[in-house]
């Protein structure tokens, strides 16, 4: 996973509440290897007619190139697939923008890349954009957001930020802290010696 400090691209708006992850991936297509890429299924039920066909006026129809996702409150709720976050990542999304998400979709976006930026109020956006795109950029370093003229700061865990800017995962997460780590053992070992007393007497 690379690390990114901003993403420049254009925006899109998922006008809908409660996106959650069986409308982002239905269940019916989680038997397919993830080699083979999962932004094909995007919201497939929404997508796509019954007969399969696409719905023309569908937002992600109309604009493919599509990487900010400008979406309403509890996005990413239901269950806890990680599925989900590689079916946005795998169909080109970078960045999704709503008032508040499902907290393990979340940290699932996060471990992939995918920036969960909670922003307050995204009615001035959502109407900018209507059926169309418009430039945008997330900034990870100044944590705002900006679609068309409309710039809005938004909220992200320290941690997950760090994530994201450096590219890494929890195991790199906490190998970056490895010194603190370390300095905490030794001062914990004088003080409670007998924590560590199988660890010092094995071979």
């Amino acid at each position: 996973m690379h690390g990114w400090t901003e993403h420049v691209g254009p925006a899109v708006a998922l006008d809908r509440e409660s996106v959650d992850t069986d409308q982002l991936i239905p269940a019916r297509f989680m038997v397919t290897p993830r080699s083979e890429g999962y932004g094909r299924f995007l919201l497939n039920d929404l997508r796509y007619d019954p007969d399969g066909a696409p719905v023309p006026d569908f937002p992600l129809n109309r604009h493919p190139e599509a990487s900010i996702l400008v979406s309403r409150r509890n996005f990413g709720s239901g269950s806890s697939r990680e599925a989900a976050v590689y079916a946005l990542v795998d169909f080109g999304f970078r960045v999704v923008v709503a008032p508040s998400f499902g907290d393990i979709f979340a940290s699932n976006a996060v471990n992939n890349g995918l920036l969960p930026a909670r922003v307050e109020t995204v009615d001035e956006m959502l109407h900018a954009l209507g059926a169309e795109t418009l430039p945008a950029k997330a900034d990870l370093e100044a944590q705002s957001v900006t679609v068309g003229g409309i710039t809005r700061s938004f909220e992200i865990d320290p941690a997950w930020r760090e994530k994201l800017i450096n590219g890494w995962d929890d195991i790199d997460l906490t190998m970056a802290r490895r010194q603190q780590i370390a300095a905490f053992r030794a001062k914990h070992s004088e003080a409670a010696p007998w924590v560590f007393a199988n660890e010092q007497g094995s071979t």
